[in-house]
């Protein structure tokens, strides 16, 4: 990934934090915990680790694409938006056929962190900022670079722990990933499938938009 642009964009990944009452208090250190317990698996490779600081809709966004990559055609590929579209190539083209066919949505996110589909570049320069705290979820301001930046994210409580939303994320990537798409003058899939060559070294085949058969 050598556009420092894109380095940017997929950098714009994860989370801040802020409150007032003392009864908030508790809640915002949890929050932070979440954060930096999830950067530092993400920087460690430690998907595992990684898949225990998010919540339910995370791992569900990973099963639907997991789903999609298996079974749709290349028109159903082609109707999806940039974001999921650019998931559905990846995990076929970065995913071994034996794994993809035997993944749920949680060990196809650990496999994610693990291979480098979540890169490092998520989280190394983005710190938590003020956290906004209410009963079961909390929104944070994200740093980057230690600077302000004027994006929340999300946290959800489930089963009394703070889990990060990375959906939340999604529609502000959407964006940035369609600014790049602009910027390069290209084809959205000739960007797409450009990028997927960029970022794991090897030029994706015409099979990434076929669906996966036993």
């Amino acid at each position: 990934m050598h556009d420092p642009r894109l380095r940017l964009v997929v950098s714009l990944l994860l989370v801040g934090i802020t409150i007032p009452t003392f009864a908030q208090r508790g809640g915002t250190r949890q929050v932070k915990r979440c954060f930096e317990a999830y950067k530092e698996a993400i920087l460690n490779d430690r998907g595992a680790e990684a898949a225990a600081q998010v919540d339910s809709a995370t791992i569900g966004y990973y099963g639907s694409m997991l789903h999609l990559a298996r079974t749709a055609d290349s028109a159903t590929v082609q109707g999806l938006g940039l974001l999921d579209k650019l998931m559905v190539l990846s995990v076929r083209h970065r995913t071994p056929k034996e794994d993809l066919l035997r993944f749920d949505g949680r060990s196809m996110f650990v496999y994610a962190v693990e291979s480098g589909m979540v890169g490092k570049n998520s989280v190394v320069n983005n710190e938590v900022g003020e956290v906004e705290v209410t009963d079961r979820s909390a929104q944070g301001q994200l740093i980057v670079r230690g600077q302000q930046t004027p994006y929340h994210f999300e946290f959800r409580k489930e089963l009394d722990h703070w889990k990060l939303d990375l959906t939340s994320l999604f529609p502000l990537s959407t964006l940035a990933f369609e600014h790049l798409l602009k910027e390069s003058g290209q084809a959205e899939d000739t960007f797409l499938l450009e990028l997927l060559d960029a970022v794991s070294g090897t030029k994706p085949g015409r099979e990434v938009w076929w669906p996966v058969q036993e």
